[in-house]
C-alpha cells in the first residue's frame, strides 16, 4: 500500500511540474496583458522599435526567437493565434515574409488586428542579385543617392473581412513567395535613414489604435528618432572619409546601408543567404578580393560562416561581422545588446574594413 501511494505521489508530482512548465513556455509568452496594447511583431528589429515607442502601454511579442534566421522560420497555429488576438500585427514587408499573405488571410474576419508593413514609404531597392551576380566593382543597388520619404498619414492596415480560413500550420506555405523569387531587396531596416521610416510607421500605428496615449507614443518616437538620427550622422561622417568602398558580405543585406553611406557590396550570396552561389561566382569575388586589396570578408553569425571562411582562405584574408539585424544570438539577448549596440559594431567593423 505503501509502495502504491508512493507510485501515486510521484505521478501527481510529475503532472504538476509538467503543468508549470508548459505554463513557462511560448503560449505562456504569447498571453495577452490586459490593459496594454498587445502586439506582435514578426521580427527582431519591429520588436525592438515597438517596444520602444509603446513603452509602458504596450506589450510586444516577438514571433521568431532568438538564434532563429527570418529567412528560415515560417509560422505556426499558435503563431497566428497570437497575432489574430492582438491590436497590432507588424511586419516587414517588401517580401522578407513570404508567409505573409495566407498568414494575413488566416487571421479571418473577426479579428479586430491592425496590420502594419513597416516598409512602406521606403524607396524600395529593385532587382534580385541572385538572378545575375554583379562583382567587378559594380554597384548591386539602384543609386547611391538619399531617398526622400514621407509617410505622414499613410494607411498601412489592411481589410482582412471574408478573409477567414481553417487554423493550421503553415510550414512550407505559399512556395511561389520564397526569398529566391524576391525582386527588391527586403532588407530596409539595415540602415538607420530607413529605420527611421519603419519608426515612424510604428508609431502611427500605435496612435491609431490607442489615441488615448497618443502623446506617450510621441514622445517615445521622438526619443528614438533621436537616437537614429544620431546613429545616420555618425555613419555618414565615420563612413565618409574613406577611399575604400567596396565591402564583400556573405549574404546581399546590406543594399539600403550602402545606398545611404555611399558603400558598395559585393555578396557571396543573394537575397536569401540559402541560395547557393556558382562556383564561378567564388572564383570571380576572390580574384575581386584579390586584384583590389579586400582586407577583410564579412560574414554573419545566424547564417553558417562555411562559404565566407573558404573564400577568405582562398584570398588569404580574415573574416570580420557584419550584423544583417534580423535577430539576436541567444547570447546577445542574454548580454542585453539591441539595434544600436549592434549597430555601433557594425560601424566600427565597416571602418576597420574600409581601412
Amino acid at each position: 500500500m505503501k509502495k502504491l501511494s508512493f507510485q501515486l505521489t510521484l505521478i501527481i508530482a510529475l503532472s504538476v511540474s509538467v503543468a508549470l512548465l508548459a505554463g513557462c513556455g511560448k503560449d505562456d509568452t504569447y498571453a495577452q496583458e490586459e490593459g496594454k496594447v498587445n502586439v506582435v511583431t514578426s521580427f527582431y528589429p519591429l520588436y525592438f522599435f515597438a517596444k520602444e515607442i509603446g513603452g509602458e502601454h504596450a506589450h510586444v511579442v516577438n514571433l521568431i526567437a532568438a538564434g532563429v534566421e527570418p529567412h528560415e522560420w515560417t509560422p505556426k497555429s499558435r503563431d497566428l493565434d497570437a497575432a489574430s488576438k492582438a491590436q497590432l500585427f507588424l511586419y516587414n514587408g517588401a517580401g522578407l515574409e513570404g508567409w505573409v499573405d495566407g498568414f494575413l488571410k488566416g487571421l479571418g474576419s473577426g479579428s479586430q488586428v491592425l496590420t502594419v508593413e513597416a516598409s512602406q514609404g521606403i524607396e524600395l531597392i529593385q532587382g534580385n542579385p541572385e538572378h545575375g551576380h554583379k562583382h567587378e566593382g559594380e554597384q548591386t543597388d539602384a543609386t547611391g543617392t538619399e531617398a526622400e520619404h514621407s509617410h505622414e498619414g499613410e494607411e498601412t492596415d489592411h481589410d482582412h473581412e471574408g478573409a477567414a480560413e481553417d487554423d493550421h500550420d503553415h510550414e512550407g506555405e505559399d512556395a511561389e513567395h520564397s526569398h529566391s523569387d524576391l525582386d527588391v531587396d527586403p532588407h530596409t531596416w539595415t540602415s538607420p535613414r530607413s529605420a527611421l521610416v519603419m519608426a515612424a510607421n510604428i508609431r502611427d500605428a500605435f496612435v491609431k489604435v490607442d489615441p488615448e496615449n497618443g502623446a506617450a507614443y510621441e514622445s517615445n518616437y521622438s526619443n528614438l528618432e533621436k537616437q537614429l538620427r544620431e546613429l545616420d550622422d555618425k555613419f555618414t561622417q565615420e563612413l565618409a572619409g574613406y577611399k575604400r568602398r567596396d565591402i564583400v558580405v556573405s549574404h546581399q543585406a546590406f543594399g539600403y546601408l550602402c545606398r545611404d553611406y555611399q558603400l558598395n557590396q559585393i555578396a557571396i550570396m543573394g537575397l536569401s543567404p540559402e541560395a547557393e552561389p556558382r562556383a564561378q561566382d567564388l572564383l570571380e569575388i576572390a580574384k575581386f578580393v584579390k586584384d583590389n586589396g579586400i582586407p577583410y570578408i564579412f560574414f554573419e553569425e545566424l547564417v553558417s560562416e562555411q562559404l565566407a571562411d573558404t573564400l577568405a582562405r582562398e584570398a588569404k584574408v580574415d573574416t570580420l561581422v557584419l550584423n544583417p539585424l534580423e535577430g539576436l544570438t541567444p547570447e546577445q539577448e542574454k548580454a542585453g545588446d539591441n539595434y544600436f549596440t549592434l549597430m555601433e559594431r557594425n560601424l566600427k567593423n565597416l571602418q576597420k574594413a574600409l581601412q
